[in-house]
């Protein structure tokens, strides 16, 4: 095969068109169903808190600026400000992120439905993934009954020792999970991912733990959860959805022990975004919110195994 010049892209002019009329039946899809497209900053004075992702820093006129992880922050202010359903899709970028499903300037769609909880999203999550990717097929569960299916142990109630037993049974690795999380994260992540089959999942009620900015209520046994889910095709994960928080006081706790856990481990301390805790404080209506990312999506409806071959310049052509 002759080698590719560095100018040209990495896809194929065929998936970049394809590219283009996802990008359109996407906003057609939101567009019949009256969710309104909007535009926010992508660049920012205020940055991700997330223990697990790292932004990217940029020099704005002499000030340390931040480049968006996703839309969810801006979003967000214009629902406690009253815009209603609204949808993000355009550019995100995380810092360290680069691989086959991933490069730090990525494209993600984000969407907001007032007066929806996590349940009635995952519909239309589900409804979604089966009109672009033509899979009829969606399946349902919750994190508990899926570990039981797979693990055969209860996520929300196993000790450490138990889950650490199960890690070791199950998986090959070459070091001692830290904690009942990281645990949890390794059996979902390498065990049961690759084995949820070629239909739509979604996976919801999540430990506690992993709540993020979602709401933690009890189920049905009286366990407290997170109100989120995520959504997976062939193993692959494509979606982050919550009911979303509207405790304000309860958002700035989230938000400083995010900052605890980022100077406990060494990781960079950012200024979180305390104009999203001052909307909260307004007003932010009962609404529930998912984040999709469209490379990923692209990927599989073009039948990619790699993210460059769904993007014209990745970073290394960037």
């Amino acid at each position: 095969m002759p080698e590719i010049s560095s100018w040209q892209p990495t896809a194929s002019l065929d998936n970049l068109r394809r590219r283009a009329a996802l990008l359109a039946d996407i906003r057609r899809f939101f567009s019949e169903r009256q969710v309104l497209e909007m535009d926010v900053p992508i660049l920012s004075r205020r940055a991700t808190s997330d223990p697990h992702i790292d932004s990217i820093t940029a020099n704005c006129s002499g000030e340390v600026a931040y480049m968006a992880t996703s839309p969810e922050f801006g979003l967000k202010r214009l629902v406690a400000a009253g815009i209603g359903d609204c949808y993000y899709l355009g550019k995100a970028f995380r810092n360290g992120e680069a691989g086959g499903r991933h490069n730090p300037e990525f494209s993600m769609l984000e969407w907001y439905r007032v007066g929806w909880d996590d349940h009635r999203l995952m519909i239309e999550v589900g409804e979604l993934l089966s009109w672009v990717l033509k899979i009829p097929k969606v399946y349902s569960y919750s994190y508990r009954a899926l570990f039981l299916q797979h693990i055969g142990v209860d996520p929300h109630r196993a000790s450490f020792e138990e889950l650490r037993a199960e890690v070791a049974r199950v998986l090959e690795l070459s070091f001692e999970p830290a904690g009942r999380d990281e645990c949890l994260d390794l059996l979902m992540s390498h065990h049961i991912e690759p084995n949820m089959g070629d239909g739509i999942t979604l996976v919801y009620d999540f430990p506690a733990t992993q709540a993020a900015l979602a709401r933690v209520e009890e189920d049905e046994l009286g366990v407290p959860v997170a109100r989120r889910f995520e959504a997976y095709v062939k193993g692959m994960e494509l979606a982050n959805g919550y009911w979303e928080l509207t405790d304000a006081p309860e958002q700035q706790r989230r938000f400083e022990a995010d900052h605890r856990y980022r100077e406990d481990n060494g990781k960079p301390v950012y200024p979180f975004e305390d104009r999203l805790v001052q909307a909260l404080e307004a007003g932010l209506p009962d609404c529930a919110g998912v984040a999709l990312g469209f490379d990923r999506l692209l990927m599989l409806a073009c039948g990619a195994g790699r993210i460059d071959e769904v993007i014209a310049f990745p970073i290394e052509r960037a």
